[in-house]
């Protein structure tokens, strides 16, 4: 065949891969920050705003919940006297001080238990057993042994943080590659050094889950802490509200216990963002 024929033949049936088609995944624009606070914003208006429209309409009653304008004046009105920052003061000190017992604790038996096989045998099964404890039955056991004083509400708080810090450490530790611990063993570095630089590290993602859930629970225990004879925070706002059927101070607290657990979840994302940027965003499909 001629060199002319052949071209033509090339020309009339060109190779097959000349034909396929590249499939590309489809580019996902990242949202911006604005538009991902708009959207995050999004449902929290909108309770606000069934909530002023059920108001507004009468469908409820100040005796069964006050207007977002009644709670605005009973901001003003504790905030003028003194009474609000006060309360803020005092349940913020309680939580952050139990918070800071329970994450110590938490992360030190964490370390113990996941990283040594002697103290998962002596400890493991009996802070299982105290974790199945729920904290709030504690309450009346903390009275007798502590009173009514601020050890009994920030040794509530601190066991109720200190559980889920312990159970999501130790699973990190635990995770640790084991190749790696023993090469860094076998250059010299001592065991609290493998555990600073290699464990902990390592279990960063399991160590700010647990600080998420330990947070939050905080925020609970609080609520419960305050309800031992409180006679300052947050928790003594709403027994008096609740003396005086104050449902606008109620609906203030409710909301001020809220805000706390969301500003402690956002501390968190920020924590995430900081300590792992290299960590992906998962995004579904829809968003």
């Amino acid at each position: 065949m001629t060199a002319a024929g052949r071209h033509s033949e090339a020309t009339v049936h060109p190779p097959a891969s000349r034909n396929l088609v590249t499939l590309r995944p489809p580019i996902r624009r990242a949202r911006s920050r604005a538009g991902t606070l708009i959207v995050r914003s999004g449902g929290p208006v909108i309770l606000l705003f069934s909530w002023w429209a059920a108001s507004a309409t009468g469908l409820l009653t100040p005796d069964v919940l006050a207007s977002p304008g009644d709670v605005l004046e009973a901001i003003d009105e504790l905030w003028s006297d003194g009474q609000l920052p006060e309360a803020l003061s005092t349940s913020l000190s309680r939580a952050g001080g139990g918070l800071f017992i329970g994450l110590s604790a938490g992360i030190t038996l964490g370390v113990i238990t996941g990283f040594t096989r002697l103290g998962d045998e002596l400890l493991d099964s009996s802070l299982q057993t105290l974790r199945a404890i729920p904290f709030l039955s504690l309450v009346p056991l903390f009275m007798v042994w502590f009173g009514i004083n601020e050890i009994a509400k920030i040794s509530l708080i601190a066991v109720a943080t200190t559980f889920p810090m312990y159970v999501s450490v130790s699973s990190g530790v635990r995770s640790a590659d084991p190749k790696l611990v023993e090469a860094m063993g076998s250059f010299g570095m001592s065991r609290i050094g493998i555990v600073r630089e290699v464990v902990l590290p390592g279990a960063l993602p399991s160590l700010l889950a647990g600080l998420r859930l330990s947070m939050t629970l905080s925020v609970i225990a609080l609520i419960a802490a305050e309800e031992i004879n409180a006679t300052a925070g947050i928790g003594y706002l709403m027994s008096q509200a609740q003396s005086y059927a104050r449902t606008d101070i109620l609906a203030l607290t409710i909301l001020i216990y809220g805000l706390l657990g969301l500003i402690a979840d956002g501390i968190v994302r920020a924590l995430e963002r900081t300590l792992m940027p290299w960590r992906p965003t998962v995004q579904g499909a829809g968003r």
